[in-house]
């Protein structure tokens, strides 16, 4: 049977929570690719995923089906991985604006976009599970999980507190990050990070299903 080990770990309750759940993964490069594998082999059955771009060679040292060079990462990723949804759809201002993120129980924001990125901690704060930095490091251990306020050594989330200050916005949310010290200027990148980055979003997605 597919999915008799997780009924094994899980127990039968929890994992038809599991199968309820409603999850929308913003961005499924690096991060949010292997967030999405890690949920989908979970169990997990009503995932949607948003995303405009193609792969492109550079990909392939990260990200999962990047072997489809020039193909939409939406159209490859619904075929691996059927049942899943897909919005093709550039991740701006105005779409985290009129977006309703009401119908998901968990967003998973694994965008690029630092503006974009703000949006959305304030429309879906108390579902959000946001990805930070996960370029430029290479050493796993230093992986943790927190408030976006108790992050710390990563200048995204630097920038993210300071942006959130500036708008009087004090909500919690949970980010996971690495305060590894960057070990390159441009954006070098390592799937041993940007995959457990993912797992870990996939972890922690699973403990608040299960907790709810």
């Amino acid at each position: 049977m597919r999915f008799e080990r997780c009924r094994m770990l899980f127990g039968e309750e929890d994992f038809a929570k599991l199968q309820r759940a409603k999850i929308l993964i913003l961005g499924v490069g690096g991060v949010g690719g292997h967030a999405l594998d890690c949920l989908y082999r979970s169990g997990v059955s009503d995932i949607t995923i948003l995303d405009y771009d193609t792969y492109d060679i550079t990909n392939q040292n990260r990200q999962i089906a990047s072997d489809h060079t020039g193909a939409l990462k939406t159209s490859v990723l619904t075929e691996l991985y059927p049942g899943i949804r897909a919005i093709d759809q550039r991740m701006d201002m105005a779409w985290v604006e009129s977006f309703d993120f009401s119908p998901y129980d968990i967003v998973i924001d694994a965008a690029d976009t630092t503006k974009v990125k703000i949006e959305v901690a304030k429309k879906c704060y108390k579902k959000l599970i946001m990805s930070l930095g996960s370029a430029k490091r290479y050493d796993t251990s230093k992986i943790e999980v927190a408030s976006i306020w108790k992050s710390h050594g990563d200048a995204l989330a630097r920038k993210i507190r300071n942006e959130l200050k500036k708008a009087k916005f004090d909500r919690n949310f949970t980010v996971v990050f690495s305060p590894e010290e960057a070990k390159c200027v441009e954006k070098g990148s390592c799937i041993a990070v940007t995959g457990a980055f993912g797992l870990t979003i996939c972890s922690e997605a699973i403990k608040r299903i299960l907790n709810s």
